[in-house]
This record gives structure tokens, sequence and C-alpha cells, in this order.
């Protein structure tokens, strides 16, 4: 399924909206390409420019470094989450069912990408599994956190928490259940890849025993 989305990115991220031109859409894109395929280590603006063929002062006008970049295009993806979370979610009524439907998108690679300026949403997805720790396990995180850069992310754990509340009104610990759950869902995907000794992955596919820890985890819990 795909969906032509605009999301309005917190404006401290960045110097200049990329949203608003063709060369800052591409940078976005090409910027999700590279740090997918060399890693958010080997990821330079000096080879962001040569991908789009511009300048390094062409990139710096967006952005103030690769860190931004990183920050950019995970607040993207997670308003995407948020926001598809909420579509899927719209017409179920049963919340078990709602929780399960979070659990899948959470364990299941995204569709890839079809247009020119599209955003490759199944790349976005291993960048987040593998890379956005390095947005937020850092020294200054209390800085950092001030300028809100991590809304769009504790939105969606906030929509998670509530669907969690629907279903067990009495269960204490909602927020803190919908982070564990995301960033547990992260840690199983990359471990049962990268060092599956450290899972119970077996013959069966990564994403279905992702899936089914998580909601064996997750109903065991909220019962």
């Amino acid at each position: 399924m795909n969906f032509q989305v605009k999301f309005d990115i917190n404006e401290r991220i960045y110097l200049r909206n990329p949203e608003n031109s063709e060369v800052g859409k591409l940078m976005v894109k090409k910027s999700i390409d590279l740090i997918y395929q060399l890693g958010f280590e080997q990821f330079t603006i000096k080879k962001l420019a040569t991908e789009i063929n511009s300048t390094e002062a062409t990139v710096y006008r967006y952005f103030e470094n690769k860190h931004s970049i990183l920050l950019y295009i995970l607040n993207w993806y997670w308003c995407y989450m948020e926001f598809l979370v909420a579509y899927k979610l719209e017409n179920i009524t049963d919340k078990k069912e709602s929780l399960r439907i979070i659990v899948h998108l959470l364990t299941h690679e995204l569709a890839g990408s079809e247009s020119h300026f599209d955003y490759n949403k199944k790349y976005l997805n291993q960048i987040v599994i593998s890379e956005s720790s390095k947005t937020y396990l850092v020294k200054d995180i209390t800085e950092i956190n001030k300028n809100e850069v991590f809304k769009p992310y504790k939105d969606l754990c906030a929509r998670i928490a509530k669907v969690i509340s629907e279903y067990n009104p009495n269960y204490k610990y909602p927020r803190s259940l919908s982070t564990t759950i995301i960033e547990t869902s992260h840690h199983q995907q990359f471990f049962s890849v990268n060092l599956p000794k450290l899972t119970d992955v077996n013959s069966i596919k990564n994403s279905e025993f992702t899936n089914q820890f998580i909601e064996d985890f997750l109903f065991k819990i909220v019962a």
C-alpha cells in the first residue's frame, strides 16, 4: 500500500525545509538510500553531494550535519508509522485485533519506493532497526530533547499506549509497554538476522518469529 503523504517535520532539525524543493527531496531520498547501503558511520555529506550531483555547500544549506539528516528521516518515519497505525485501526473495534495489527506493522517490512521522489520505506524500516538508537543514546540527549525532536516517536508510543489502555484499563504501565514493544521488535529483528543465537529464531521467517514473540510477550503482560 502506497500513500502520497507530507508531514510537518520539526523545523529545528533542518536549516531549510527539504520538502520545499526538488533538490531537497532528492537529498532526503538519497540519504535514505546511502545510509541503508553504507551504514550511518560510513555515510558522509561528501558522498551525499556526489550522489545528488551537487556540492557539499548545497547540502549544508539544508542540514547542519549528518546527525540532523538522520534525525530528519527518522522523524519522517515515525510520522508515517503513526499515520499508518491510525489508518489501519480506523474501522477496527476489537482492541485485541488492534494490538495484533500494531504488532504486525512493527515487525514486518514496509513497501519499497515506486516514484522518483518517494522515500523508500523498506530502507527506512531497516535504518530505524539498525541506526535509530544513535540519535538518542548520546551524551547531549537532554539538550537535544528540549527541541522536541523526538515528538513523532513519543506520539506513536502514546497512540499505542492508548490502545493498550483500551484493551486493559487496569494495566498500569501502557506507555512503558508501548515503548518496550517498539524497541524490542527492533532488537529482535536485528538480532535474528545478525546475532541469531541471541534469539530463539528457527526455521520460520525472521519477521514471523518477531511477530510471534512480541504478540506472546504483549498479551501475557496485559492479560
